[in-house]
């Protein structure tokens, strides 16, 4: 290269002065210009012979001195220096590449060194780079040194970027054709005082340009193709060249790419793999990318003529992987879903916290060449499989499944397990979710979900402590509702819902693996109902059975309904307690309510849910309904439940309900004046004393037929009809109902609201009536038009007459 003769700085005028000279002929320039904009009360300038100048020009064979007129001039200026060579007029200066002038000698600013470089298009030439190599870095990156490179080739007049670099990197030569630009960028307070590469005579290499990527070891290499992200030039060929030590393996992976709109050729990659037989082996830039190769290989980019009206962008941006093999890399895994249908089966990684130290990849890979970070198998083929991954725990897998039903009339009441096939469950990976999608034509036919074991449902008061849960959500596009998550284990015998859903097993622990035999649901197609969901619940004797409205954190979607069918078996008593006293929904239109029905009887309690407290605890002799319906709540104020059921033997409940609360709690007792007893006036009064003064068992004398209520209780104005005069209740003593248990829930009333006659008021406790055998009469109330049986009292009495039978 040619030199320059010399540069020397002295002190003029208590000021630091530059001289630079540069010799004739040299082909440099050094431009001394404005930086970065500062405001104008910081301006700047150049002092040359006395005048001020904010731009400063040397051209090869002239020398000038000059100062700057402030103490800080790296805030306000910038130096380029561009050294021009011709290598088709006369031979090139190959050979390691000078600073020049030298950095210490040339004024602390930012500095841009610059080789333009022209050459025939014959020439190949090639810029080799010294330890440390470079790393290629994308739009918006920066060097941590604020050392960068940036090269540039050319097609004919044309510039094209070949990309920007770092240090501390992989790339050790890049080879092009027709000429090279070459920038190095050096901050003002770097002392960097060597380029870092030797520029080298090449053949002809036929393409645009030739990048060389060297590992000493594990690691990793992003790289991008020319222009990125901006198009890469019509119908061009780039290539990578990779040289990997033999004892580890390298993988690639396509981070982003684009395809222009070709009208001739195709866009493709092509490698060069050592000991394939169909090199090169030609790719889509959308398929899966080769992994696991061991020794050098090549990878090239070619485009394609471009339809000139629409051309369209093609650009790549790919990362090189290389790390040691894997124990799981030689072993394949065959996944035979050949008998499946509407499944797929995506292996992925699972999301971690990113690390700046290197994380050897995690591949999966099919017919163990074609390897990427995440795979999907699809249903109606069988799979070989392998992983080329360090620790197998940073993959899981999720599936999904349809099962479709189009005509009702093949498939009502057929029924269809939903299990995790072996097949899944033998990879070496987490199975994360499994998702089945049920489908049925539109009101035409319902779904009803029937586990292997009864499920339990998730609470806050009882979460599910199992390896994996359900969970069951509306699959109907725009519909926002979960019921919940379920897990084995519990009271839930089956979840019936009205349409479409989606059941989505999901695993926590590892241990899933040792309770497969526990996970099953079977899915029956049955006949249509309206309401969103129906649970059939046979409480545990041992626990609490909890229970909560769908879309908990929500709120009950609008103008929905559910029901909980609870069994209750001959000998226990069931309890019924909800969690808080008022529900705080607010009805913008309509009304909320709930309705409690005994399935034999069909004695029922309504509820208005936006404006009555909550019912007290009660015990149930008999299996009821739960029914709750929700209006269009107003803004924030959403309608969602929590409420448990319980079980106490007949035989005990006799004794602790007469104690104790549905909840445990000790009854306690209050004095609020004279009570007024409801009674029937053929049985013996008496109060007992000792169970040998009873001629006859209590089961036969019937003296336990009798309510006391106390005044505080009556709620005489809920008897009145709008013109003010009282309605007489009816009074129906049940005796034990023979026939089929109630199979539908109970309807919503036709009117928004009924109130049952007795309330409990906030203040006292939550007594429940003594529980009765199911031979025993006992005593419901409904407001209704008749008369009233005042007897001794100014307040309503309850009429005692005998029905004519059961309601059934």
């Amino acid at each position: 290269m040619v030199s320059v003769c010399r540069l020397c700085s002295t002190v003029v005028s208590r000021k630091e002065a530059f001289e630079i000279a540069l010799p004739r002929e040299s082909s440099i320039t050094v431009l001394i210009k404005p930086g970065t904009p500062t405001p104008l009360a910081k301006s700047c300038n150049i002092i040359i012979s006395k005048k001020p100048t904010t731009t400063l020009h040397i051209k090869s064979g002239e020398r000038i001195v000059f100062t700057f007129s402030c103490p800080n001039p790296e805030n306000h200026f910038v130096i380029e220096i561009q050294k021009n060579i011709d290598c088709m007029s006369g031979p090139c200066p190959f050979g390691e590449v000078q600073l020049q002038p030298s950095t210490s000698s040339l004024p602390a600013l930012n500095k841009t060194f610059i080789w333009d470089v022209k050459a025939h298009k014959s020439i190949g030439l090639e810029l080799q780079f010294s330890i440390p190599r470079l790393r290629q870095i994308g739009p918006g990156e920066s060097c941590p040194d604020g050392v960068t490179h940036s090269i540039s080739g050319r097609i004919d007049a044309t510039v094209v970027r070949i990309g920007t670099f770092c240090s501390n990197g992989t790339v050790s030569r890049i080879k092009m054709q027709e000429g090279v630009k070459m920038a190095l960028h050096l901050p003002w307070f770097h002392p960097r005082n060597v380029s870092g590469f030797s520029i080298a005579n090449r053949s002809s290499i036929k393409r645009l340009c030739i990048i060389e990527s060297v590992f000493e070891g594990e690691g990793s290499a992003t790289l991008m193709s020319a222009n990125y992200p901006q198009g890469f030039p019509e119908d061009e060929l780039m290539t990578w060249q990779f040289v990997i030590p033999a004892h580890l393996r390298a993988s690639v992976s396509f981070l982003n790419f684009n395809l222009s709109n070709c009208e001739r050729k195709e866009e493709r990659v092509e490698y060069y793999i050592p000991g394939s037989t169909t090199n090169p082996e030609v790719f889509k830039l959308e398929d899966k990318q080769p992994g696991n190769m061991a020794g050098n290989f090549n990878l090239s980019l070619q485009g394609c003529d471009q339809d000139a009206q629409s051309p369209g962008i093609l650009r790549l941006q790919f990362q090189v992987l290389v790390q040691h093999p894997q124990n799981e890399s030689n072993k394949i895994y065959v996944v035979d879903l050949s008998n499946e249908r509407n499944m797929s089966l995506t292996i992925e990684p699972r999301p971690v916290k990113q690390s700046r130290r290197f994380v050897p990849g995690c591949f999966v890979c099919l017919e163990s060449r074609t390897c990427s970070t995440n795979l999907t198998l699809t249903s109606g083929s069988k799979h070989k499989i392998s992983f080329l991954c360090d620790d197998l725990t940073r993959l899981w897998m999720n599936v999904e499944k349809t099962i479709s039903c189009t005509d009702h009339r093949y498939c009502q009441r057929k029924s269809y397990p939903l299990q995790v096939p072996g097949d899944i469950l033998q990879l070496p990976v987490e199975l994360h979710d499994f998702s089945w999608k049920l489908l049925v034509p539109k009101d035409k036919l319902s779904l009803v979900l029937v586990p292997a074991q009864k499920l339990q449902q998730h609470t806050h008061e009882k979460p599910c402590s199992t390896s994996f849960s359900y969970l069951v959500a509306s699959a109907i596009p725009g519909q926002d509702l979960y019921f919940g998550f379920f897990c084995p284990g519990g009271s839930i015998e089956q979840i019936q819902v009205k349409q479409n859903v989606s059941v989505t097993l999901r695993t926590f622990a590892p241990s899933f693996r040792q309770e497969t035999s526990r996970q099953g649901l079977a899915v029956s197609f049955i006949p249509y109902f309206k309401e969103e969901g129906i649970f059939t619940v046979t409480p545990d004797t041992k626990s609490k059975v909890y229970l909560r409205t769908p879309n908990w954190d929500r709120g009950l979607p609008s103008l929905t309904s559910v029901s909980w069918n609870i069994s209750v078996p001959r000998d226990q008593v069931a309890c019924l307690t909800f969690v808080k006293e008022r529900t705080g929904v607010v009805c913008q239109t309509g009304r909320a309510f709930m309705i409690i029905q005994e399935q034999r009887t069909r004695a029922e309690e309504i509820f208005s849910l936006d404006e009555d407290v909550l019912p007290k605890p009660s015990f149930h002799h008999q299996s009821f309904w739960v029914n709750i319906s929700n209006c269009s709540p107003a803004s924030g104020k959403q309608l969602d439940l929590l409420f448990w059921v319980t079980l106490t033997p007949k035989s005990m409940g006799k004794v602790l309900q007469g104690l104790w609360g549905c909840n445990g709690s000790p009854l306690r007792k209050t004095n609020k004046g004279p009570v007024v007893g409801v009674y029937n006036g053929n049985i013996n009064t008496e109060m007992p004393r000792q169970p040998k003064n009873f001629p006859k068992g209590r089961k036969d004398n019937d003296s336990h037929v009798y309510a006391v209520i106390e005044d505080t209780m009556v709620y005489g104005h809920l008897l009145q009809d709008s013109g003010g005069s009282f309605l007489q209740p009816e009074v129906d003593t049940y005796r034990p109902f023979q026939g089929p248990m109630g199979v539908r829930p109970p309807s919503p009333p036709t009117i928004y609201f009924r109130a049952p006659t007795a309330k409990l008021t906030t203040e006292e406790p939550p007594p429940c009536s003594p529980p009765e055998s199911e031979s025993e009469p006992y005593t419901f109330s409904h407001p209704s038009n008749g008369d009233v049986s005042s007897k001794d009292t100014d307040i309503p009495l309850l009429n005692t007459q005998e029905p004519v039978g059961p309601a059934e």
